[in-house]
């Protein structure tokens, strides 16, 4: 029996957009979402050309955009997330315990993290995308998500495209 191989350590692309909490608060929310059955993808490009926070899936392709926000000045100078609706049937903000739920719209989920975990604070309102928007979604998640593992495996890999 050989013995067994290197594990890969993963982290969230540290590529300079997120402070310390708003990693912090993907990373607990990951950790929620999981524990509800989904799988996600930090920064992942939408079709509108935005870049949602985190989308996640599960197993019946539901798809759920969780909107990070670290701080108070992080919500009011961000209006881009109404954009993100058209692209999920959920969607969440994550934030800390430090900023109140009232702030947040009224037709949004809520989660609370930090960096061990999350709980929901409450559930979004479902909107089912049309089919066609869930298969361009689902592609997306898969052909990013597959990019980057690529990327870990053989980082000087030569043709990989950039999302």
């Amino acid at each position: 029996m050989s013995p067994p191989g290197p594990s890969l350590m993963v982290q969230f692309p540290a590529d300079r957009r997120q402070s310390e909490t708003a990693l912090a608060i993907a990373r607990g929310t990951s950790r929620l979402l999981a524990s509800l059955g989904f799988s996600c993808i930090s920064e992942l490009p939408l079709p509108s050309g935005r870049r949602a926070d985190l989308v996640a899936i599960n197993e019946r392709g539901d798809v759920w955009i969780v909107e990070i926000k670290s701080s108070l000045e992080d919500l009011r100078a961000d209006q881009k997330w109404q954009d993100y609706r058209m692209h999920c049937d959920r969607l969440f903000f994550a934030f800390t315990q430090d900023l109140p739920c009232e702030i947040f719209p009224d037709d949004t989920g809520l989660i609370v993290a930090d960096s061990y975990g999350a709980y929901l604070h409450c559930d979004a309102p479902e909107h089912r995308i049309p089919a066609a928007t869930r298969k361009l979604m689902l592609l997306r998640f898969g052909l990013v998500a597959a990019r980057r593992i690529n990327r870990m495996i053989d980082p000087q890999g030569h043709g990989m495209i950039d999302e």
